[in-house]
């Protein structure tokens, strides 16, 4: 794959996604900006390659350092959010003010400054809990908290940027995205490093539920190159794609591979479902394989492998 920018600006380049990003970009020979407000990203995620960014620390819905950030890039990957459907939940308004004006702040600083491209961060969440599976793209949206709503209301400005204002844009509906740098310690981290983080302590995990509900598990590294395959594409713009494995696992599953893996016989502790949490969830990806090319490179067990390995670090 060759890219054919020269810079990208990363918001929320400190965090999980954002921070293998930077590094895959970095190693292509793209200059990279980041602006993050460090809320939940972490500076560690960017320590070995602190030299050769330029950081940007503050908010996404401050005019003046988001003009500062985005000078001479040609790519906004945009992934600065308030990710935890709790905090939405329990902070709609709060969160809206990020995940949706945010949004709204990247898409007009890069109509203002001839960014070529934003690449958006959407969630399959925007799904709900249709029963209908594999999620779709075409399928209608029923979203069931807050987070969902302003994932899809993002994509909805994406879209508008794209066919009124001839900004190209595409957005990504990531599925269960899992791998290093995952901090379990956050409240809304995925299930997987919660798990990998109990199973290096040898501590009993917490299952909400009953364990059978399922989810498509996509590793981080599949989730970037899917994000630069959409930078590069222009038959991708002012769509929207489905990033996941096309395969389901259940939690209950998930806790027995970690088991098998480090040897371990502990049975999890069951509490009551979550409010806001989708029962099943699978994606079709027939659209990204079609026009972004895009195939999971990493199986389930080989990704599992790496972000075990460096839990146990």
């Amino acid at each position: 794959m060759k890219l054919h920018f020269k810079k990208a600006l990363v918001t929320g380049g400190a965090g999980f996604i954002g921070s293998h990003i930077v590094d895959e970009l970095l190693d292509r020979g793209i200059k990279v900006a980041v602006i993050d407000n460090l809320s939940t990203g972490n500076l560690q995620n960017l320590a070995h390659v602190q030299e050769r960014i330029s950081f940007f620390q503050g908010d996404i819905r401050d005019h003046d350092i988001l003009t500062k950030a985005v000078q001479g890039s040609d790519v906004i990957f945009h992934l600065a959010a308030v990710v935890s459907v709790t905090q939405t939940v329990e902070q709609p308004i709060d969160s809206a003010m990020v995940n949706d004006l945010g949004t709204l702040s990247i898409l007009e600083v890069a109509r203002q400054h001839d960014v070529k491209k934003v690449i958006i961060s959407s969630s399959c969440a925007v799904y709900g809990d249709s029963p209908k599976l594999p999620k779709i793209e075409t399928m209608i949206p029923l979203p069931l908290s807050p987070y969902a709503v302003q994932k899809l209301t993002g994509e909805l400005n994406a879209k508008v940027y794209n066919d009124l204002y001839g900004l190209k844009t595409v957005c990504l509906r990531y599925f269960n995205v899992y791998g290093p740098r995952q901090d379990p310690s956050s409240p809304y981290s995925g299930v997987i490093s919660i798990f990998m983080s109990k199973a290096a302590s040898k501590d009993t995990p917490v299952i909400y539920g009953d364990g059978n509900q399922y989810r498509d598990f996509i590793f981080v590294k599949d989730v970037v190159r899917a994000n630069l395959l959409s930078a590069i594409d222009d038959k991708a713009c002012g769509k929207v794609f489905n990033i996941g494995s096309a395969k389901n696992t259940t939690i209950n599953q998930l806790w027995k591979m970690i088991c098998t893996m480090t040897a371990l016989k502990i049975k999890p502790e069951y509490r009551p479902e979550r409010s806001g949490d989708i029962r099943e969830s699978f994606a079709d990806i027939k659209r990204a394989q079609s026009i972004l090319g895009f195939l999971p490179e990493y199986s389930f067990e080989k990704g599992l492998e790496i972000t075990l390995q460096h839990a146990m670090v």
